[in-house]
């Protein structure tokens, strides 16, 4: 089982010198809707397929979330990135849900589309 992260360590990470990759678990339209600051997009069913071009450093500090604690992809994606040898894996289990509640930021695919 990998080790579950708070929102509060997680905004600590989030701002130390040694950021974690944030991982988005969900499907395509709902990390184009909005995903937490930086997030990178891994859906948890194609992490087989992806991970390897999407987090090449296998012994990153990987940090993955999904839509709320009843969700279970981030435990998925989490679980399978560490079959494929990623070392260090933690799951933001509150998640999106978590993170709205207590008024935090989000990014879209639009506001990305629009900077780049």
């Amino acid at each position: 089982m990998n080790r579950l992260i708070s929102r509060e360590e997680l905004r600590t990470r989030l701002s130390s010198a040694s950021r974690p990759v944030l991982v988005e678990a969900l499907p395509e339209k709902y990390y184009a809707a909005k995903h937490l600051p930086g997030a990178l997009h891994l859906p948890h069913d194609q992490v087989d397929t992806l991970a390897a071009g999407t987090l090449p450093e296998k012994s990153a500090q990987i940090v993955v979330y999904c839509a709320n604690r009843q969700c279970q992809n981030s435990h998925i994606a989490a679980h399978r990135l560490s079959v494929l040898g990623y070392t260090n894996v933690s799951v933001y289990a509150g998640g999106k849900q978590d993170w709205e509640e207590a008024g935090l930021p989000f990014e879209s695919a639009a506001e990305i589309a629009v900077v780049a």
